[in-house]
């Protein structure tokens, strides 16, 4: 569970204050607390059901800190380099750490990044495994079952009853009800293993029994089964799982962080393994068997296999001999709403093989990653002029060697990958601290147009590492204790064309950030970004030889106040801003929001009241927002509105959770919502979430 402790930076100022000389009880995690932290700037590109997948899991799975090593430790993105060196130091020089609390006394561990860290940490967690396996189902840590309902409570025109054009054309329309319903259940022991499944139904689709398109009531349905330290095997997974190795050029495995307001650390990925997949997206997993044997403490071996369906658009190719069927492209919406998106379900089978092979022994940490794809009729995509160098046939095959190396205060790694299309993708980078007061990151990275990986998710400007090439530098100043500075600077390169900008093109971001943190109760920040890319002119009717590109240039601002005014009452302001300058025209955008959060012993309501106006949906801005357990809600605010919701949750037993949504946009700008079959006739916007999570042994 290495991998997925990088996500938790966030939370440092929201943990109570704890009494020494006993363990700590482990803090609760609040998502918004992390999402603001790491990614001030939000977009819909960003997996959030991911993130706090991977967050949770580490909090279910603590890190026996007398038994990390340096890479799991350098994983977490909790400790800069110098911290991690003495934190080695010390546990070499002192044997096993008796208490948590004892991490005071390693230099650069104050009582804040202590706080961070109690959560996911635990001290001598070692599984009894002479008890027998189903006796010890009884001692799982996690066994709960959780049931969702969302609904949009305004018509969508995909409810409405069909229409006929005047050809005699009958109107598309989803074929099933509005409520969004959600099934969980899991029974898991920390580092023992784990069980469950994962049942959704999206708003739209048909609660139906159909055993052609794999819809079992539910349109999607997801199982794993995992057993951990099973004699030499660390790992076993069964049914639905991902992969980490490496910096994600062949095995991604789900989220990993890139550039966001922690300007160091998060360039670097790490080597997880195999993990369960437990999210409800439906794609970016593989659906068979995987293992991990340790052939010795410093040797390991891993086998994947992989059969799964996947959503593709199937077209036929009528040639001089034959007819072939081919597919154009792959559905990665999971949405099976109407006829024509019900006939992309399960179109497509999608078998892999892939190995990983990994020698770590003390700071040093070597690998070599294989992927084999193969899908059971062609990938022909339409011809577009920017997808000349995108994959084509039906198989595929990804190899790479990489390193890491901790040498004192500074860790470096790296990875180079090719295909078999003979594209090369490439990352090598450092991470160091100077002092206690100066960390930074350097990462380079090149990418060929033909790089093609399924399962890749290295660190690159564009959502695949394909066609690009750039150098990162990340900056984190901490002058004195009560302020800190981050910055960042990102160059790139596109050789080729891409979506929306058909001639090569580059660009550049940079990001700054100033906290002042005076006291654990107060917290205010401003923070700017900036972007700039190249973009294709609109058609002017002129005639041209080439497609014009023009510098599209996107600024962001923050200013946020945090205040914690008692110990039940939680206070924050914000004001966010946008500003596009592109071809000779500028627009700008605003949204000032007030954060609320009121808690006693067993129940807690939070809420918010926005205001925003932009010129156009490029200045869109983003807020993410409190929601039920494992909801996400991350609307983009365009136009003229106003925005308002409220959360409580109620712990009525030790064993019952119940959270209740109410949120609604009112637009004074206009009286249509949103487009196609997703329009509403009307300027309001009225959703409601509800949640029940039952734990079993509770």
């Amino acid at each position: 569970m290495a991998r997925v402790i990088l996500i938790v930076f966030g939370f440092q100022f929201l943990l109570k204050s704890l009494a020494f000389g006993q363990e700590p009880p482990r803090a609760e995690i609040d998502l918004e607390e992390f999402i603001e932290r790491l990614f001030p700037i939000q977009d819909e590109d960003i997996d959030y059901e991911g993130i706090y997948e991977a967050l949770f899991q580490l909090y279910q799975n603590p890190i026996d800190i007398n038994q990390a090593t340096a890479e799991i430790l350098q994983a977490t993105y909790l400790l800069t380099p110098a911290q991690l060196s003495n934190f080695l130091s010390y546990r070499k020089s002192n044997g096993p750490l008796l208490s948590l609390y004892e991490l005071q006394a390693i230099p650069g561990f104050d009582l804040p990044l202590i706080q961070t860290l109690i959560p996911f940490l635990t001290i001598g967690s070692a599984i009894n495994h002479s008890k027998p396996f189903f006796d010890r189902i009884e001692d799982a840590s996690q066994a709960y079952l959780l049931v969702r309902h969302r609904r949009i409570w305004e018509t969508r025109r995909g409810f409405t009853p069909p229409d006929t054009s005047s050809t005699g054309r009958i109107s598309s329309r989803y074929l099933g009800d509005a409520n969004e319903l959600y099934v969980r259940f899991r029974l898991q022991k920390s580092r023992d293993f784990s069980f469950g499944f994962t049942l959704d139904k999206d708003a739209g689709e048909q609660f139906i029994w159909d055993r052609r398109t794999r819809r079992y009531g539910f349109n999607f349905v997801s199982f794993h089964f995992a057993r951990y330290q099973v004699g030499k095997w660390r790992s076993i997974q069964i049914g639905d799982y991902q992969v980490a190795f490496g910096q994600g050029l062949v095995f991604g495995a789900g989220y990993t962080l890139g550039k966001g307001a922690e300007t160091v650390p998060t360039v670097r990925r790490s080597s997880a393994g195999l993990l369960p997949y437990t999210a409800a997206l439906e794609f970016g997993f593989f659906r068979g068997v995987g293992g991990t044997y340790n052939f010795s403490p410093s040797l390991s071996a891993t086998l994947i296999t992989s059969h799964v369906s996947r959503d593709g658009r199937i077209q036929n190719e009528l040639d001089s001999l034959d007819q072939r069927e081919s597919f154009s492209s792959i559905n990665q919406s999971g949405l099976h709403r109407t006829p024509s998106e019900i006939e992309t379900k399960n179109t497509l089978k999608e078998t892999s093989l892939g190995f990983n092979v990994q020698y770590a022994k003390n700071d040093l940490s070597l690998g070599i990653n294989g992927l084999y794809t193969r899908f059971d009729r062609p990938w022909q995509r339409t011809p577009r002029p920017d997808n000349q160098f995108d994959f084509a046939g039906n198989q595929n095959t990804v190899s790479s060697v990489y390193f890491n190396y901790n040498l004192k205060n500074t860790f470096l790694f790296g990875e180079t990958a090719i295909s078999s299309s003979g594209g090369h993708g490439s990352v090598l980078g450092f991470i160091s601290s100077l002092s206690r007061q100066v960390s930074f990151s350097l990462l380079w990275r090149k990418y060929d147009p033909s790089f093609h990986s399924f399962y890749s998710n290295a660190f690159a400007e564009s959502t695949r590492p394909t066609n690009e090439s750039g150098v990162y530098l990340g900056l984190e100043l901490r002058p004195i204790k009560k302020w800190r500075w981050n910055f960042y600077y990102d160059f790139f390169k596109f050789p080729w064309l891409r979506f929306r900008a058909y001639a090569p093109s580059s660009g550049y971001e940079w990001l700054s950030r100033l906290t002042f943190q005076p006291n654990r109760s107060l917290t205010v920040f401003a923070q700017i970004r900036q972007e700039q890319k190249d973009r294709n002119l609109p058609d002017d009717g002129q005639r041209q030889l080439t497609y014009q590109l023009a510098a599209l240039n996107k600024v962001n601002g923050i200013f946020s106040v945090e205040y914690q005014a008692t110990k039940n009452l939680y206070l924050r302001s914000r004001v966010l801003f946008s500003r596009i300058n592109f071809n000779q025209e500028k627009s700008n955008g605003l949204m000032v929001f007030q954060d609320v959060r009121f808690q006693q012993s067993n129940w807690r309501l939070t809420g918010r009241i926005a205001i925003f106006e932009t010129d156009n949906y490029d200045n869109r801005l983003y807020a993410f927002e409190n929601n039920v357990l494992w909801a996400f809600s991350l609307p983009a605010f365009s136009g003229q509105g106003m925005r308002y919701y409220l959360l409580g949750q109620l712990n009525p037993t030790a064993r019952i959770t119940l959270y209740l949504r109410f949120a609604r946009t009112i637009f004074t700008d206009r009286e249509e919502i949103s487009s196609g079959l997703r329009t509403i006739d009307g300027n309001t916007q009225t959703e409601t979430s509800f949640l029940l999570r039952y734990n079993l042994f509770k």
